[in-house]
């Protein structure tokens, strides 16, 4: 067998390079490059062996954790059909990048970690950064990321990658147990050589198939679905990554089944789609929720049917309803005692396809269908148009965003008030032009994920919505896309603090304490004094973005169409009136109310609490 002499650091990359990953006929390289950070934990060792294969991109970041970020929106933007895998020193540079490894995990998002790690040697321990234990030698930061990884292990000799980059691939590229990998390397280890084979270093391909569903099961589907007077579904990020909006297309048409849409499925049917009744749950429509109250059976396609998706237990209330699950992710699959049918979501839509041909639902079912899609179109329409003045509302700034965006243009966001707004307003004109990332709902993904988002496809725009406290958390990778030349527009809507956990304050009694972005007052001793002065378009020009600042509805559609004509990256400041809401349409949150208190306010919406908590249902 003919070896190669590498340092471990550089048969890594060459191993990298050489990935490939094929569904349907069509294949590409998995990895599109690395992110990241050097310091001396890895600069030496994968920072060396970069330099030496100039090939495989490298991206210089500004935050290990944005690094993650960016591969997690790139990877979704693909369908995780590729992705980046993200570098970084030992120490603080590594656990940066753990909340981006929990939110590639729970979004289910192929990420590759290789953070850095003390020395495997030990005789020159404790090294810069390393945690010492009194109870082992085996032990660094890089275990916080055991939890949120869904594999994970340190190579402590060369030739140790020989069998763990196969398990690496094996996890990165399964549809089901995908997430964040993790491989820590010591900083020694990185840079010791051995004879590697060159059978490493060949192409690979890694195909990614379409299993099919048990028949019986399928029959047992089949047959609910046929016996069901409103049948719906809900429909999740599932149907995105295996590319089935077009069979959920055809499966909808031939049965008039409605569907209403998670955070992560949203667009997987055109919204003006006759089927499409938009958001559900504690975000939803009120198309969605209605049909949804009294749906007997729920065919979940892709979802993992988080608390917002069921506003916790109470948007299903038919006492007989029943669910059908269609994921590749067992565990999702067999929730509330459904129907699992574990198998790949576009071929199972084919075949209930066929297997349903001549069935649909009752007339007057559909009739009903169709005059509260109306009704919702309408109560939209509105929320675009409210014309609040002196400043607009939140609805107004996603209709003006909307109209300047072009049907492949992407919308993305992920904490704050803006979610659960542009779930219910966001009109998806394409797949993939809504991008949430609401699994972990983590304050900061937004700008970074967004160079990630234009990456994966720079033939759209890409707009991004922050709130002024998301923005605060986040701004920097901002150098990061003026460095690498990659556009997007970052819309900044200064509410003047926490817009979202201050509306949550203000409904559990506690008048948005501690969510302005207020001095301290002396005599109080609380943070209600002045307002802070914040100049957001000042620090995002500082960081080399063009910036606008509109001072009415009118002059941000201006700023959008001149944002649209830029080459560059450009952010766009707009202040709302933070009291203008979206209304909730027949849905409720759990959000646990102190029992007792001494405020009346509390007391009040404790009262309220335990009335929707008799609304709760188990699925049995």
């Amino acid at each position: 067998m003919s070896t190669i002499h590498l340092t471990m650091a550089q048969a890594l990359i060459g191993f990298l390079k050489n990935q490939y990953v094929e569904r349907d006929g069509v294949q590409m390289p998995f990895f599109a490059g690395i992110l990241g950070i050097f310091g001396h934990g890895n600069v030496a060792g994968i920072g060396q062996a970069l330099q030496q294969n100039p090939d495989f991109r490298y991206i210089m970041v500004r935050n290990e954790q944005a690094a993650v970020h960016i591969a997690s929106g790139y990877a979704k933007m693909k369908n995780r059909m590729q992705t980046f895998a993200c570098t970084s020193s030992i120490g603080p540079g590594a656990t940066n990048m753990v909340t981006g490894a929990a939110l590639a995990t729970i979004n289910r998002l192929p990420v590759l970690l290789l953070p850095g790690d003390i020395f495997a040697r030990r005789n020159v321990a404790p090294v810069l950064q390393q945690l010492e234990s009194p109870n082992t030698q085996d032990i660094s930061v890089n275990d916080c990321f055991k939890p949120v990884s869904r594999y994970w292990d340190r190579i402590s000799r060369p030739d140790q990658l020989l069998t763990a980059l196969p398990e690496v691939m094996r996890v990165l590229t399964s549809p089901a147990d995908t997430g964040a990998v993790t491989l820590a390397l010591p900083q020694d280890v990185q840079t010791e050589a051995y004879d590697y084979p060159e059978e490493l270093f060949t192409k690979r391909v890694w195909r990614i198939h379409r299993p099919l569903a048990d028949r019986s099961r399928l029959q047992d589907a089949v047959q609910l679905i046929k016996s069901a007077k409103r049948p719906m579904i809900v429909s999740g990020g599932g149907v995105l990554f295996s590319e089935a909006c077009d069979a959920l297309d055809r499966f909808t048409r031939q049965t008039g089944i409605p569907v209403g849409e998670t955070q992560a499925g949203k667009g997987s049917l055109v919204y003006d789609h006759p089927a499409c009744l938009g958001a559900i749950g504690a975000t939803g429509t009120l198309a969605a929720n209605r049909i949804a109250l009294k749906a007997d059976l729920v065919i979940g396609i892709g979802t993992r049917y988080s608390d917002f998706t069921t506003a916790s237990k109470t948007i299903f209330q038919n006492p007989n309803v029943r669910f059908v699950n269609i994921n590749l992710f067992e565990m999702d699959a067999y929730k509330h005692f459904g129907v699992p049918i574990t198998a790949d979501a576009k071929v199972t839509l084919e075949e209930l396809t066929e297997a349903l041909k001549g069935y649909a639902v009752s007339a007057d079912y559909a009739a009903e269908i169709q005059l509260l899609k109306a009704e919702w179109e309408k109560e939209t329409d509105r929320l675009y148009n409210l014309n609040h003045q002196p400043l607009p509302g939140q609805s107004e700034v996603i209709g003006a965003i909307w109209q300047e965006a072009g049907p492949k243009d992407v919308m993305m966001s992920a904490a704050g008030s803006q979610p659960g707004d542009l779930h219910k307003l966001w009109r998806a004109k394409t797949p993939n032009s809504y991008h949430m990332e609401y699994g972990y709902s983590c304050m900061g993904y937004e700008i970074p994920a967004s160079i990630g988002v234009k990456m994966a496809d720079p033939s759209r725009e890409v707009f991004v919505w922050v709130g002024d406290g998301t923005y605060l958390m986040n701004p920097t990778e901002i150098v990061t896309a003026i460095q690498e030349g990659i556009k997007v527009i970052v819309i900044v809507v200064n509410n003047h603090g926490f817009g979202s956990i201050g509306s949550l304050s203000a409904s559990i009694g506690s008048s948005g304490f501690g969510t302005r972005f207020k001095q301290r007052d002396a005599q109080s001793g609380q943070l209600n004094g002045e307002p802070l002065s914040i100049d957001f378009a000042a620090n995002a020009a500082s960081l080399g973005a063009q910036v606008f600042s509109p001072d009415s509805i009118t002059a941000f559609k201006d700023a959008l169409k001149q944002a649209r004509a830029l080459d560059r990256t450009s952010v766009i400041v707009v202040e709302t009136d933070r009291e203008v809401k979206v209304p909730g349409y027949d849905s409720w949150w759990d959000v646990a109310i102190a029992e007792t208190s001494t405020m009346p306010e509390v007391q009040a919406a404790r009262k309220d609490y335990e009335e929707h908590r008799k609304t709760e249902k188990y699925y049995l």
